[in-house]
């Protein structure tokens, strides 16, 4: 069915927000001087693990993500550990994967499930229905569909010139209405919707929608049942362009800073100013003498937090090598 086209009514309300949604993302891109924070991203790339997965009831505290994640061992139910591993190394693989690709879909799918279900990697062979208690709110395609409804999908997105805002909104309500997967449909679903957009513009590889979803919890679930029943996505779309318009507000610093926490970082920063300089210029203008404690305190502090770079970065140990601001 080489024609599919999702079922979409344009409104009001969506040309609004995918107005104000576009203004916030060239505020952010202006403050964070087209680069990205690397810890910010760490942090950012947490709060969306946790999140996902606390929607998908796993009870691990965000504390207690962040410890799993630092290679600390926990206390706590070994599934929902194995589910922050698998989620922080399918999430690792966003920047690699091909988000018209089925192949890529179904590998993220078989690392976020790996060791949860035996259907990894592989879409589903049986009937689903999503429940509420007991009563069925959502019955899924038959399975034989399942491949070819995903492939029309992906087909669509790519040939669609419909803003990625909207669109990737679109794909993810059908993702989630064709159900492809035994389990694991919600946070896949999230995955490629930030994933589609992070391939638009990078500043949504480390947004934490989900922290957001996740406090909307019940209005996520009410405008996907609101589109089941109208028979098109538009309330789900409106959803989720109130929710990223929401999440670029609280989001005060995306890139990296011109100033620096650290206050020796701050010092060195200055006496770089615009310029390039070697590692023994600056400790002269720093006034140090002490080669080591400036590498520990100054430099390494200053490159780890992506503030200056090297101009040989291919050279490190370089005798030529000198420092500038980025």
């Amino acid at each position: 069915m080489s024609g599919y086209v999702p079922p979409f009514q344009m409104t009001d309300n969506i040309m609004n927000l995918l107005a104000e949604t576009s203004e916030q993302i060239g505020r952010i891109k202006v403050l964070s001087h087209g680069n990205l924070n690397p810890h910010l991203r760490k942090e950012n790339r947490i709060r969306t693990i946790h999140s996902s997965l606390a929607i998908e009831q796993n009870s691990l505290t965000l504390e207690q993500v962040t410890a799993i994640l630092d290679g600390k061992r926990i206390l706590g139910n070994p599934n929902e550990i194995r589910e922050v591993k698998n989620a922080y190394a399918t999430y690792e693989m966003m920047l690699e994967l091909n988000p018209y690709s089925v192949d890529d879909l179904l590998e993220a799918h078989k690392q976020m499930m790996a060791g949860l279900i035996s259907e990894n990697g592989k879409f589903r062979t049986s009937g689903v229905g999503v429940f509420a208690g007991d009563q069925v709110i959502h019955m899924a395609p038959p399975a034989k569909l399942v491949p070819g409804e995903i492939q029309n999908l992906i087909t669509w997105y790519r040939n669609s010139k419909v803003h990625p805002l909207i669109k990737s909104a679109i794909f993810h309500y059908e993702f989630e209405f064709i159900h492809p997967f035994a389990d694991g449909n919600g946070r896949m679903g999230r995955l490629w919707h930030s994933l589609l957009l992070g391939n638009w513009n990078e500043i949504f590889f480390w947004l934490p929608i989900e922290e957001l979803i996740r406090s909307r919890q019940e209005e996520y679930y009410q405008a996907l049942g609101k589109s089941d029943e109208l028979g098109e996505s538009s309330p789900f779309v409106e959803f989720m362009l109130e929710v990223i318009l929401d999440t670029l507000k609280e989001t005060t610093v995306v890139g990296k800073t011109k100033k620096a926490e650290n206050p020796q970082v701050q010092k060195l920063l200055e006496v770089l100013d615009g310029e390039e300089l070697s590692a023994t210029e600056l400790m002269e203008r720093l006034g140090l003498s002490h080669r080591p404690t400036f590498r520990r305190n100054y430099l390494n502090p200053a490159l780890e937090e992506g503030l200056i770079e090297m101009t040989i970065p291919e050279k490190p140990k370089s005798r030529n090598q000198k420092y500038r601001r980025k």
